[in-house]
């Protein structure tokens, strides 16, 4: 029978292809954020603007951005990257099922699922079409998720998630699906940071499962998406192939201002696998970067009968307004 063998969880963000001299340039695109959902929040959720984050922010955040933090800072998440690259490499999987995102890549106000599962035979990742007077450290922070130039065709476990597709539909979850994608910028930044980071010198089919986390009205629920997690693993379970199965978190945590102890709440419930806090973690906090928190609970669902082998939190400040990407990596066996 299948099975879910590994469960990874990894933040996913430019600032990770960014060396620690450029996090201050992060800090100033943080300053005229305009539109959502690149929009601050303060801790409760409340949208606001850089300079009544600022206003409102400790002053010991001074500290969390010295240049001699966020260079051990920077340093370490590579370090992380490397052994989930690695973990992922040695696990010998079939299939890698990845829970993700999608920020107005492929699917628009004209047609926003809340659950998406893409199951063509191949999935495309391509050059990102940044306009010409973007600053060069902005290409160059986002070429992690896309091809430098050109098209690329990454493999997908097309059995598997057709397979889950079917599954899901017969167990009262109402998935959409796709074959191909309408936009030809390719897949979204959740599932080609993926491949263009952690996937380098060995590539494994993948399932994308695509979760609106951003867009109100239609975002999942925190509930709702620990009980997709659970149908996830009773689909691959029931699939008919001896087949070993990993799944993966691509993105948070909180971001793009920082939420420590949001943070920490979900990483306790992920290690103790407390199903019920990871149900009612705030959704009204759960808006902004922070809303990929749900791969995470998804992930968290999928994973119950493993156990966790290894998780490390680095929160990233960049600015003395207490803005960044807290980055989080995981691993349960």
């Amino acid at each position: 029978m299948a099975e879910i063998v590994l469960a990874v969880g990894s933040s996913h963000s430019p600032t990770l292809n960014s060396p620690a001299e450029e996090q201050e340039l992060h800090a100033e695109v943080d300053k005229g954020m305009p539109s959502w959902p690149r929009q601050l929040v303060d801790k409760s959720g409340k949208k606001v603007s850089y300079d009544e984050l600022l206003a409102q922010a400790p002053a010991d955040l001074v500290e969390q951005i010295k240049p001699e933090v966020i260079e051990q800072r920077v340093a370490d998440c590579q370090t992380n990257m490397d052994r989930l690259e690695k973990e992922i490499e040695v696990a010998n999987l079939d299939a890698l099922i990845i829970v993700g995102d999608d920020q107005k890549e492929q699917f628009f106000d004209d047609n926003m699922p809340a659950v998406l599962i893409y199951w063509g035979e191949t999935i495309p990742n391509t050059t990102l079409d940044l306009p010409e007077d973007a600053p060069e450290f902005w290409k160059h922070a986002r070429s992690m998720y896309h091809e430098q130039e050109g098209l690329h065709e990454y493999p997908v476990a097309s059995d598997l998630a057709r397979h889950m597709i079917s599954h899901m539909i017969d167990h009262d979850f109402d998935v959409s699906h796709a074959k191909k994608l309408r936009f030809e910028r390719g897949e979204g930044h959740a599932f080609g940071y993926v491949h263009r980071r952690l996937m380098r010198n060995k590539v494994t089919p993948i399932v994308p499962v695509a979760l609106n986390t951003y867009f109100p009205p239609n975002q999942p629920r925190p509930s709702r998406c620990y009980q997709l997690g659970q149908e996830i693993r009773r689909a691959v379970e029931a699939w008919d192939k001896n087949a070993r199965v990993g799944i993966l978190a691509s993105g948070g945590l909180s971001h793009f201002t920082i939420d420590e102890d949001l943070d920490q709440d979900m990483l306790r419930a992920l290690k103790a696998h407390d199903a019920d806090a990871l149900r009612n973690l705030p959704r009204e906090k759960l808006n902004a970067g922070n809303s990929e928190i749900r791969n995470w609970i998804t992930m968290a669902g999928a994973s119950e009968h493993l156990d966790v082998k290894w998780m490390e939190y680095i929160p990233c400040y960049r600015s003395a307004a207490g803005t960044g990407c807290a980055m989080a990596f995981g691993i349960l066996a």
